[in-house]
């Protein structure tokens, strides 16, 4: 029988150094994967993980005339750690609070569908100052469908994992009975889409000659805000004392049901926000697919920052990287797209797997004694 036995002192050391540690077993392990596919290791994996950073230090040695050429694959990696960057920074202080949302994909598709009614029903001719309330009519629309959970799990202690993630599955289906009804462009061809938004709902773009915007100056912001917040502020230690010792928060006089409501209504308001940006800034219109598997990416993001909102902006670039990576792979190694998420689900597995042995020792005992 194989038991694992609480650590007196785990080791503040490793748990900083789990994340590298989990990067190289996901390389090892990648590795043997692409050569049991047929592939040479090396090469796949130089093309997957390291071709973005070559790139990367080829834009920041050449001149100023010739890095312009290679602005596209920096820029590309920022434009999808984006949403990453801001569903994580909400997760990792709902994780903090040991309240599990894992439906943020939901949420995240729910930011898309109130942002773009917004961006649907204005005017022609709306200006830019429209940005304003379509970004708040996301991020409302991620806390309203957050609250659903959140209801559920103070009013009947209902599983707040099971929950959130089946309401994920609704969200998808609503999206796509509106692209193909309500929403549905009447010049469209008959394809399931809305018309494209106009000008005054598009993200902002800080570099010209890419697609790197606005939102990455929101997503910096909000991971420092949060990060203030959870350690400056009293409702931070709130938060961290409902996680870590519920009793011992209720003795100093705190609210779990609180602290519930708070954590799921500020991730789902990030996660909502993060759909309209990215709807805004890269589909320009709804669409049946909006990328909402960043929903359940960032899980791995916020898990990657070490459940800091700060660490979230770095977790969301190296998850970036595994996107970039496998479209390269795609295009020079004829892979599948499938092999992204495996790489994903590896780094997952052997993150929380460093954890668990950091906390934990393995010790074994016969069959029925402890």
């Amino acid at each position: 029988m194989i038991l694992l036995d609480p650590r007196p002192q785990p080791s503040r050391a490793l748990a900083l150094l789990s994340p590298v540690i989990a990067i190289v077993l996901t390389l090892v392990a990648g590795g043997i994967l692409m050569a049991a596919m047929g592939k040479d290791p090396v090469e796949a994996l130089s093309i997957y993980f390291f071709q973005p950073f070559k790139e990367f230090w080829l834009w920041l040695t050449l001149p100023p005339g010739e890095a312009e050429m290679w602005l596209y694959t920096p820029s590309e990696v920022v434009v999808k750690a984006i949403p990453l960057a801001l569903i994580g920074a909400g997760l990792a202080v709902c994780f903090r609070a040991n309240v599990w949302n894992i439906g943020a994909a939901g949420q995240y598709t729910l930011g898309a569908i109130t942002g773009g009614w917004i961006a649907l029903s204005a005017p022609d001719g709306a200006s830019g100052i429209w940005l304003v309330p379509y970004l708040a009519a996301g991020a409302l629309g991620g806390m309203a469908w957050a609250a659903i959970p959140a209801l559920l799990r103070v009013r009947f202690n209902a599983n707040e994992i099971l929950v959130s993630l089946m309401l994920t599955y609704v969200a998808a289906q609503l999206l796509d009975w509106l692209v193909r009804g309500p929403f549905k462009d009447p010049a469209g061809f008959g394809f399931p889409e809305s018309k494209e938004f106009q000008d005054g709902f598009i993200m902002p773009v800080l570099v010209g000659g890419t697609r790197l915007h606005l939102g990455a100056v929101l997503a910096i912001v909000a991971a420092v805000a949060l990060w203030l917040m959870m350690t400056r502020t009293m409702k931070g230690f709130q938060v961290r004392v409902i996680g870590a010792a519920p009793r011992a928060g209720a003795f100093a006089g705190f609210s779990q049901d609180r602290t519930i409501w708070f954590a799921l209504l500020l991730s789902g308001g990030l996660a909502g926000l993060a759909g309209a940006v990215e709807v805004s800034a890269t589909v320009q219109q709804l669409q049946p697919q909006i990328s909402a598997e960043y929903g359940f990416v960032a899980i791995i993001v916020a898990f990657l920052g070490r459940l800091n909102p700060i660490g979230a902006l770095f977790g969301a670039l190296i998850l970036a990287v595994s996107y970039i990576g496998g479209e390269n792979a795609q295009i020079m190694l004829k892979l599948p797209k499938a092999v992204t998420g495996i790489f994903q689900g590896m780094l997952l597995f052997f993150l929380l797997a460093c954890d668990t042995l950091i906390h934990y020792r393995i010790r074994l005992a016969a069959p029925g004694r402890a």
